[in-house]
């Protein structure tokens, strides 16, 4: 087999930590690599359907790698599954998984031949159909439940029927009718929202592929009061994600928050100077920068000051001190912040232009002449005329225009007369 080798010095990953296959949930091994990694344990991860996975003993001795195709134990029959990782990782995943009893742990038969891989295509082609008619049934039989997702074992023996209910169903009589109907066993495993939209799977506002479909397998609760600490707008469209819950990434930042919040003054706190006093606007948490306004219920004479400052206007007050201004530096403005976006303005566009007025001459056939050039109706150029002495005197522009008016020119009949000699005969 050729040895695949990155560009450069690799950056430290290894072409054998990459999974064959575009599962969810899928894990870089980044052991891969390390001389003896898979023979530190026999425990192997192997992935199923969408996000499930399982933890199995490779009692057999089977040299697997990531991406085979294998057959595991099930109760009842075999089911067949993707090896997703192997060697010291495995432990860290089952310790992960909370997965404390052997018993649990089952292990693997072997890879899959084309024998196996005939019934298991055979057994995922009914999971559409199957799923459908169970939505049904459970319709007809008045359940307050939803059907998400339905997974035939790698045999067709035995079919996991996903659902998502808001409260406790009784579903044994639903399980009668899908063992009648389908001729198989029946497992129902209910799952929440969150579960749901990472077996779906997407895209999250980030640009990135969801957290749930990727990595995170143990969901923690999420409240309003991460959002709080993180001084965030409590928009219920933007704070939620696609499985209508808050998002999960609220909390990766909050114990950050959190501390940095330590280090400012309680919001209930106003502080006295000689100017007035002033209430707490807003905070810039990591950069420990304050606003306070001379009015409590509107924004009026801000001014920013760090947390430091604060503190000391807050132990002069308690010492019966005001100071002549809030800030030593004498900004009363707030500090204005450097956008990158602003650098060009965008109203530009909306600037109406001036109309420039067109010259009546200098112009033509459709091309401006040289200014020394330029012609007034029959006259010649400057530099082609005869001196002013030498000119014929001609009658005021006033009298010209009047005899020669275009108006006059056609309703005179006797300029027209005069002007053709054959219409007096």
């Amino acid at each position: 087999m050729t040895d695949f080798k990155l560009n450069g010095n690799g950056r430290g990953l290894c072409c054998k930590g990459c999974g064959r296959s575009d599962n969810k949930l899928n894990t870089y091994d980044w052991l891969a690599d390390i001389d003896g990694n898979d023979k530190e344990t026999d425990l192997v991860e192997v992935q199923f359907k969408n996000t499930r996975k399982g933890y199995y003993h490779n009692t057999n001795g089977l040299d697997l790698k990531k991406g085979d195709i294998v057959a595991v134990e099930a109760s009842p029959g075999h089911d067949i599954g993707t090896v997703t990782l192997t060697g010291r990782l495995v432990l860290l995943q089952i310790k992960k998984a909370n997965i404390r009893n052997e018993a649990d742990i089952k292990r693997i038969y072997r890879i899959a031949k084309p024998v196996d891989m005939e019934k298991y295509e055979e057994a995922k082609s009914r999971e559409q159909d199957t799923m459908i008619r169970s939505r049904q049934i459970a319709k007809d039989l008045g359940l307050e439940m939803k059907i998400g997702d339905v997974e035939y074992q790698g045999d067709g023996n035995k079919a996991i029927f996903y659902y998502i209910a808001d409260g406790r169903v009784d579903f044994r009589q639903l399980i009668k009718v899908l063992a009648d109907a389908f001729k198989v066993r029946i497992e129902m495993k209910q799952i929440g929202a969150r579960q749901e939209a990472g077996r779906i799977g997407g895209i999250g506002p980030c640009g990135r592929e969801m957290c749930c479909a990727t990595w995170m397998k143990n969901f923690v609760s999420v409240s309003t009061g991460a959002a709080r600490f993180q001084d965030i707008s409590l928009n219920p469209q933007k704070l939620a994600g696609q499985c209508a819950k808050l998002k999960c990434c609220l909390n990766y930042e909050v114990d950050t928050y959190v501390e940095a919040n330590k280090r400012l003054p309680s919001r209930e706190i106003t502080l006295q100077t000689q100017d007035g006093e002033f209430f707490y606007f807003k905070a810039d948490i990591l950069s420990g920068m304050v606003t306070y306004s001379s009015d409590k219920n509107i924004a009026a004479n801000l001014i920013t000051i760090p947390a430091k400052r604060a503190f000391e206007v807050l132990n002069m007050n308690r010492n019966g001190e005001k100071p002549e201004t809030l800030d030593i530096t004498g900004n009363t403005q707030a500090s204005a912040r450097v956008d990158l976006a602003e650098q060009d303005d965008l109203t530009r566009f909306d600037k109406q232009r001036k109309n420039k007025k067109k010259k009546k001459s200098g112009y033509k056939g459709g091309e401006q002449q040289p200014k020394n050039e330029q012609t007034r109706g029959d006259q010649q150029p400057r530099e082609q005329r005869p001196p002013r002495e030498n000119r014929e005197q001609r009658p005021p522009r006033r009298d010209r225009d009047k005899n020669h008016g275009r108006n006059n020119r056609h309703n005179n009949p006797q300029q027209r007369d005069a002007k053709n000699p054959e219409n007096n005969q």
